[in-house]
């Protein structure tokens, strides 16, 4: 029976040790996710802030109002995944993501009648090289192949 009590309390030992190394690990591997998750949650503050709007009797004025915040959030956290992910085709995708979602903005805001300043500049533009034009707005814009 002593020996039933002392197995079960080594085993119970021996999970809690892996189960501390493998936190500890995982602490360690989260650390450098830090400032990638604080910049997404900084985005979805502000996206979930500005969706939050009082209704002003008029839908589509009121989906555009919600709608380019959402986007805007969207354009945030890709330009997060260009500055801290390493996959190779997620950053490709977070560029498309960056140019599809500026387009929908100013076609949204065009469609209510708002002025849209040729920069864009509602819109924060992404600082890392190589996000000017994407092979998909080049096409969508006639420019394919220059």
């Amino acid at each position: 029976m002593l020996f039933k009590h002392m197995f079960t309390l080594t085993c119970g030992i021996a999970l809690f040790s892996l189960a501390a190394a493998a936190f500890t690990a995982s602490s360690e591997q989260h650390d450098d996710e830090a400032p990638f998750l604080a910049e997404n949650s900084a985005a979805m503050d502000r996206m979930m802030t500005a969706m939050n709007i009082t209704p002003s009797g008029d839908i589509d004025a009121d989906f555009v109002a919600m709608m380019v915040p959402h986007h805007q959030g969207a354009i945030d956290m890709a330009i997060a995944q260009l500055r801290y992910g390493r996959n190779e085709q997620l950053k490709r995708l977070a560029q498309e993501i960056i140019v599809t979602q500026r387009d929908e903005i100013v076609a949204m805001r065009l469609a209510v009648g708002e002025k849209v300043p040729a920069s864009s500049s509602s819109v924060i533009e992404p600082t890392p090289a190589g996000l000017g034009t994407s092979p998909l707005s080049q096409r969508r814009h006639g420019h394919e192949g220059n």
